[in-house]
């Protein structure tokens, strides 16, 4: 197949909204369920490890901070420069898209060094800042520091992924992280168990399989199949690009960002009012969260090339059907879930320990935590509109609102509430979502909605 049909069947603006969507969101979906597998899988066998179970399994909840904010620069540059190269498609600029990914590559190699670098010579009071005892710490440091070994291969496989993606190769984006957790499920018990390397063996099959996802990207990316290609002249940084890209992609790196310092707090209040077994019960539940927030992340993942190649292409009825798509069926997955949850939330814990104090004190902390999280799919929804119409300045506020505003300062303060104590700090979450996913969403419907709707009668009328 040549690249012009291939063009024309990624052209969005033609056939049926929900089965372009679903075209690049259901490989999405399991792309995001596959990539979880990298950290949850790990926690899953260090969870099973004989006799230290619990505190390895809080130590690399420890590091999860860490990871999140690598995640955050990749999202950074990655999510901020695919929906720009979406448009720029959809208005069939095809040299300023792909400066737009060069400059992204070239962004996240930069940042993935510093960051590795600079979190490797602070680790060590990074992580009791984080909440570390002397009994978790020396778990946090093994994974922590062999992870960091592979910050590009994060940088280059998270971030760049994105690109095949927005380039409407969906199935091509699913591989690159079914290769990895394929890797990573085959070496973590090998690694673990067989040569007993415990905590370390978890980590370097990690990034041995993010090493993998990398070579595969930038393969792709560089051959003849990709639409638009990574090419040395398109890597120079451009101050107008550079600007664009970190402007879109703040809404995604503030989210990320905002997760880790509430990861951080969550965890130092925890320590303090329930310590070691609670700030293990945290980690579980993130792994929960991790889980069941990815198909979410992957139907808005995949209507944003949809929503931004419609808007580009001048078609606002076509980017209000995408939307509404996204936003119907984000909430009926979440309302699913909640009831899934309530129900079994001991299934969930038994994936992660067989420590019986652990299970016992995290069912009732699971079932409050994730009550309110039908309401968290107005915010992905509002979110995504924002990110994929280039409105920067709006997804970066609500990323702000929800976490920093509403979570944080809750979660300092509902523990000394009526003697809430730990439950204070579970509770933060769901009073959250209530709040800021209905701020986000409806702001968007006020916002975004009549802009769209005058766009389409000036078409109609023309």
């Amino acid at each position: 197949m040549d690249s012009a049909s291939t063009n024309v069947e990624n052209d969005f603006s033609q056939g049926s909204i929900a089965r372009n969507i679903l075209n690049l969101a259901l490989p999405m979906t399991l792309a995001q369920l596959i990539n979880v597998l990298y950290s949850v899988v790990d926690r899953i066998y260090i969870g099973h490890i004989p006799h230290v179970s619990a505190d390895a399994l809080t130590g690399v909840g420890l590091a999860l901070p860490v990871i999140t904010v690598i995640t955050a620069f990749a999202n950074l540059f990655g999510m901020g420069g695919a929906p720009l190269c979406s448009i720029a498609r959809g208005e069939h600029e095809e040299e300023r898209a792909e400066n737009v990914m060069g400059n992204s590559f070239t962004l996240l190699l930069i940042s993935g060094a510093v960051l590795m670098t600079v979190c490797l010579m602070f680790r060590e009071p990074i992580l009791y800042l984080f909440g570390a005892s002397d009994v978790t710490y020396p778990y946090a440091d093994q994974y922590i520091t062999i992870y960091l070994l592979g910050t590009l291969f994060v940088m280059t496989s998270l971030g760049m992924n994105n690109f095949i993606n927005a380039q409407g190769f969906g199935k091509t984006g699913m591989l690159t992280v079914l290769l990895g957790a394929v890797l990573n499920i085959i070496l973590d018990p090998i690694l673990i168990f067989g040569f007993d390397m415990g905590v370390r063996g978890a980590a370097v099959a990690t990034v041995i399989s993010q090493g993998a996802s990398a070579l595969w990207v930038f393969r792709f990316l560089t051959g003849e199949k990709a639409l638009l290609k990574i090419k040395r002249k398109s890597m120079r940084l451009k101050k107008k690009l550079v600007r664009e890209i970190t402007l879109l992609g703040t809404s995604g790196f503030v989210m990320s960002v905002t997760n880790g310092l509430v990861q951080i707090v969550c965890n130092a209040v925890l320590s303090r009012h329930g310590g070691d077994l609670y700030v293990g019960i945290m980690t579980v539940i993130n792994s929960v969260r991790e889980i069941i927030n990815m198909p979410l992340t992957g139907l808005t993942s995949g209507a944003q090339p949809v929503i931004g190649y419609n808007y580009g292409a001048g078609r606002p009825d076509r980017v209000k059907a995408a939307v509404k798509f996204m936003t119907a069926w984000s909430i009926l997955f979440s309302i699913v879930v909640w009831a899934v949850i309530f129900f079994e939330p001991r299934f969930f814990m038994n994936l992660f320990t067989q420590e019986t104090e652990l299970i016992q004190e995290g069912i009732p902390a699971m079932r409050i935590y994730f009550c309110g999280i039908f309401m968290m799919a107005l915010q992905f929804a509002g979110q995504s509109t924002y990110v994929a119409l280039n409105r920067p300045k709006q997804a970066v506020f609500f990323s702000l609102f929800r976490k920093v505003i509403i979570v944080v300062p809750l979660t300092v303060a509902l523990p000394l509430v009526g003697g809430l104590g730990t439950s204070g700090v579970f509770l933060a979450e769901p009073v959250s979502n209530v709040i800021g996913g209905t701020a986000c969403f409806v702001t968007m419907l006020i916002t975004v909605w009549p802009t769209l709707k005058n766009d389409k009668e000036k078409e109609t009328s023309a």
